[in-house]
């Protein structure tokens, strides 16, 4: 992945409390985490084009070839999801997508999160593979959230940033399950108006829920 407008983050597990605009979540868990996650796609053009083809592939060597990269590096691979991408390119000024696909990786620390990443990278010719261990939310390494929410599409998505100036150039952007679960990526400092953004896509926030992490983007 290029850069922040095209990152995805897993971390740590945190059930958000319904509460005003100000307000923390309320308390941080880490069991059921994975070790680490790669966000990441084989994919090297920028498309703008909702219907592009390459945006309908199930990346389905990509997953394989990901896993083997796992194994081979003496971590042991978990779940993989495909995403959909959509994002705000200020160099083009207007919304590009991404397919693309997280892998989970149980038996890894930081160092080997690291290395694989930078592997999955170098053969697929990516600016940068994005991870994130799972952290306590109390934890000083913990420098950004992922907020997943169900009941959002990605032309919704794509709605909410074309139409929030602010929304876009901060967060840039986040992705789709294809069972339509919302994946957005933020700064911790970003966490308020992350989760405006999100409500503003008619998300629960009671439903809502946010993962903290150590996030590295890995050239």
């Amino acid at each position: 992945m290029r850069q922040r407008l095209r990152a995805l983050v897993a971390v740590g597990v945190l059930m958000l409390a319904a509460a005003g605009p100000e307000s923390a979540p309320a308390a941080a868990m880490t069991r059921g985490c994975p070790a680490g996650q790669i966000f990441a796609t084989d994919n090297t053009a920028i498309i703008t084009d909702p219907a592009d083809p390459a945006l309908r592939t199930r990346l389905t060597r990509f997953d394989h070839e990901v896993r083997g990269i796992i194994r081979a590096n003496g971590s042991q691979p978990g779940a993989s999801t495909l995403l959909n991408g959509v994002f705000w390119s200020r160099e083009l000024q207007q919304i590009t997508y991404e397919r693309s696909r997280e892998f989970d990786v149980d038996r890894v620390g930081r160092e080997g999160l690291h290395h694989i990443a930078g592997v999955v990278a170098k053969r697929n010719h990516q600016e940068s593979v994005l991870t994130f261990r799972c952290l306590p939310r109390t934890s000083p390494q913990a420098d950004a959230v992922e907020i997943q929410a169900p009941g959002v599409s990605a032309g919704a998505l794509h709605g909410a940033l074309v139409s929030d100036p602010r929304a876009r150039d901060e967060l840039g952007g986040g992705s789709v399950t294809l069972d339509g679960r919302l994946v957005l990526v933020a700064p911790l400092k970003d966490l308020p108006l992350a989760r405006t953004f999100t409500r503003s896509l008619g998300v629960d926030w009671s439903r809502a829920q946010v993962r903290y992490g150590d996030e590295e983007f890995v050239a």
